[in-house]
């Protein structure tokens, strides 16, 4: 013992940061940040899709016309023509969105935190899909629900599982309707009716987090459930994937009830999403940007996962299944019963190849035999070098 941890402060934590705990599968991936390993664990946008030079003319512009604004404080809805930009945007199938029920976070992860802070007490029974986004347990988990996972199939989540019995007590129904991560499903339009229906007169707020709905490879995105019943879903959307993450700009669309919640919870929080990244958007979108760049993300993208579906058709041994994903940046796995993906991982990492193991998506019974793999930041021979890898380490366990 040195003497730095004999003058270490013995302060009192709270009982919520004694609970947390350092994720393994975050310090297995530390080292994919050596450049000899080839990485499908992150969930990182391409860098190529980045607009660096429309954000560095659209910086340029803001300070040279209105400096003092952008580096103020603002209000803590955000920015009002980007929520009236938001609210137009979605506007679309007779729904008519508002500017007032219109939130800009600081990403849509601050987005899930607002709302686990509004909705959940601990105890409290919160419905998610199997299996879920790790970034939403993450971020619910902080205020110690009791989670109850919803059934799914390749389609995604099933409406008629949602019983009485499974819903008794509910605070939310969290979903993920395209391009879930990590499976990368899409919710068929008529499930996207029956869950839209429910949250008409369900006693708990149906969420629809969609940051990857405008991925669609074909450019042919299916109605969202906000516009099906747009006073009654609270959806999230982001601009981490159409634009770049570094940017933090998210938004929540709620009814205005809620909205006013979560506008309170948010003041306490951060005050405000910085104006100066909320001007840089809005600058960048508003004359019509994405329809031109979002075209070009999801080339890039069907391309990458062609390559990768190919390596997988390939080299993986009998046993192995995986989806075909229509859109978005993730392939789901699953492999023979005997294999835990997470000592794969291990041997992978070893190989310089990694992957995010399934069970930490899983809020209750973790499928140890599952992984996601993304493909959208490795060019192709290099996907295929990787899924070689991991195709013989897989082979060698069955």
């Amino acid at each position: 013992m040195n003497q730095s941890d004999l003058n270490a402060p013995t302060w009192q934590l709270s009982e919520r940061a004694r609970k947390l705990t350092s994720s393994a599968i975050r310090e297995i991936l530390k080292v994919t940040e050596r450049p000899e390993v080839i990485s499908f664990a992150g969930g990182l946008p391409s860098p190529a899709t980045f607009p660096a030079e429309e954000m560095r003319a659209a910086s340029d512009r803001i300070l040279r016309d209105s400096p003092a604004a952008a580096l103020q404080y603002s209000a803590t809805e955000g920015y009002l023509p980007l929520r009236e930009w938001v609210a137009q945007r979605y506007s679309v199938n007779g729904a008519q969105i508002r500017a007032s029920q219109v939130l800009i976070t600081t990403g849509s992860q601050q987005a899930l935190d607002l709302l686990g802070k509004v909705l959940v007490c601990p105890e409290s029974p919160v419905l998610v899909e199997t299996p879920t986004y790790l970034g939403a347990l993450q971020s619910f988990s902080m205020y110690e629900p009791r989670y109850v996972q919803v059934p799914t199939d390749d389609n995604g989540l099933i409406p008629e599982g949602l019983t009485p019995e499974l819903t008794k007590g509910a605070r939310l129904l969290y979903a993920q309707p395209n391009f879930q991560n990590p499976t990368g499903r899409r919710l068929p339009v008529e499930r996207r009716r029956a869950l839209a229906e429910l949250a008409k007169s369900a006693p708990f707020p149906v969420i629809e987090d969609d940051p990857y709905g405008a991925l669609d490879y074909r450019g042919e995105p299916l109605p969202t459930m906000l516009s099906m019943a747009p006073d009654h879903i609270v959806h999230l959307g982001s601009f981490s994937k159409v634009l770049a993450p570094g940017l933090r700009v998210g938004y929540i669309i709620a009814p205005e009830e809620l909205h006013f919640k979560l506008v309170q919870a948010k003041q306490a929080t951060d005050l405000h999403t910085p104006s100066f990244t909320q001007r840089i958007v809005h600058e960048v979108v508003k004359d019509g940007f994405l329809d031109t760049h979002v075209p070009k993300i999801r080339e890039l993208y069907r391309d990458q996962c062609e390559a990768m579906l190919g390596s997988l058709e390939r080299y993986m041994p009998e046993g192995v299944t995986w989806n075909r994903p229509e859109g978005g940046m993730f392939i789901w796995v699953s492999l023979p019963k005997q294999i835990d993906s997470m000592k794969l991982l291990e041997e992978a990492v070893a190989q310089n190849v990694a992957f995010v193991p399934g069970g930490p998506f899983f809020a209750n019974e973790a499928q140890h035999n599952t992984l996601r793999l993304s493909f959208v930041t490795v060019p192709p021979a290099k996907i295929d070098e990787g899924v070689a890898r991991l195709a013989e380490l897989i082979r060698a366990r069955v």
